[in-house]
């Protein structure tokens, strides 16, 4: 998984499911992957050792990549994007049908 792909993938998880987290944990991930902090940086500013960041943060996502996988809200979510897109381009596409009269 490349960088970028990953990004999203821990974004949609904190989106969908950043409320089951401790607001440490919370904290953590997004300092390191949303503002780029490394984990020396963070362990810094908490007074805590690095190997205890990175396993705070692993921990985390190992545990949201877990549960969604039961439920598989983030996948749905996806696919109901698809379809209202869908349904949004029919309904302009009928529209502007409806403006040319050939409706």
């Amino acid at each position: 998984m490349n960088k970028e792909s990953e990004l999203l993938l821990i974004s949609n998880l904190i989106d969908v499911y950043g409320n089951l987290l401790t607001d440490k944990q919370l904290i953590y991930i997004k300092m390191y992957y949303f503002e780029d902090l490394s984990l020396n940086e963070i362990a810094d500013e908490f007074n805590i050792t690095k190997n205890a960041v990175y396993d705070s943060i692993t921990k985390s996502i190992n545990n949201l990549k877990e549960i969604d996988s039961k439920l598989n809200f983030i996948s749905k979510r996806e696919q109901r994007k698809k379809v209202y897109s869908k349904i949004k381009e029919k309904e302009l596409k009928d529209e502007l049908m409806k403006i040319d009269n050939l409706i």
